[in-house]
């Protein structure tokens, strides 16, 4: 199991992260930080030897009721995808939105587009992860996404903070324990549902231990998302989803 850091879209966040971490998730896309405009020297000595993962633009929809738009929705991402490729991504974290979750008849069109878009990052050598993010207006319903990811063979990026926004600590433990198979990623951070988000591990509601019991030896990668850059306190939250997942950092 690796253990990273997400650093949004900035390069100088990147560069000053802790070397401690495996690897660092790295935001793409317009406007900030297109990939196919990235100095490939300057994000060298910023990973400093980690490996990369990157994250996909949070804004974008994965589906539209326009064929056209959903066209051009995946040609982005393909675009996106090649170049994380060429920079040597290994995973990219795609965000399950859509123009109606409601809309019962229109999950195939999502499912289709999350297909497409995975198919993309198979031809781009990158491994797209589905993102929960159910706890927003776009988001697709945990239900969902885990039917689309088994249905496209997409691997999923549990968002541990997120699943308990949507629905608390059962919804947590219910997903885990129905799809844990199919979790390649996770997104580790605290929450309170105030509506406090990003935390350091310790510092909210979410129960880690359900996690250590469904996922007890995870060998996929663990992208501790918490909003700071107090190194201390990112480590402190990498030693502690590290103890629960069973290995050391």
């Amino acid at each position: 199991m690796d253990v990273g850091i997400t650093v949004g879209d900035d390069l100088d966040r990147l560069a000053a992260s802790s070397g401690q971490f495996d690897f660092c998730e790295l935001g793409v896309g317009e406007p900030t930080l297109v990939p196919g405009e990235i100095d490939r020297e300057r994000l060298s000595d910023a990973l400093a030897g980690r490996d990369l993962c990157v994250h996909l633009p949070y804004s974008q929809r994965l589906a539209s009721y326009a064929p056209e738009i959903n066209d051009a929705i995946v040609a982005y991402q393909r675009r996106l995808l090649e170049a994380a490729g060429d920079l040597g991504a290994s995973k990219a974290v795609l965000h399950a939105t859509s123009a109606d979750r409601d809309d019962v008849a229109f999950r195939e069109v999502a499912a289709n587009q999350l297909r497409r878009v995975a198919d993309a990052g198979r031809d781009a050598g990158v491994e797209v992860v589905v993102e929960n993010v159910g706890h927003q207006h776009e988001g697709l319903q945990l239900s969902v996404l885990a039917e689309i990811a088994e249905e496209t063979d997409t691997p999923i990026c549990f968002d541990v903070g997120h699943a308990y926004m949507e629905g608390g600590n059962k919804a947590v433990q219910r997903f885990l324990r129905r799809h844990g198979d199919r979790i390649s990623h996770l997104h580790c951070h605290d929450v309170r549902r105030r509506g406090d988000t990003h935390l350091p591990i310790g510092a909210g509601e979410v129960d880690y231990e359900i996690v250590e019991t469904h996922l007890p030896e995870f060998d996929g990668t663990v992208a501790l998302e918490v909003f700071t850059d107090d190194e201390t306190l990112l480590l402190d939250s990498a030693e502690r989803v590290a103890e629960r997942l069973g290995t050391g950092f």
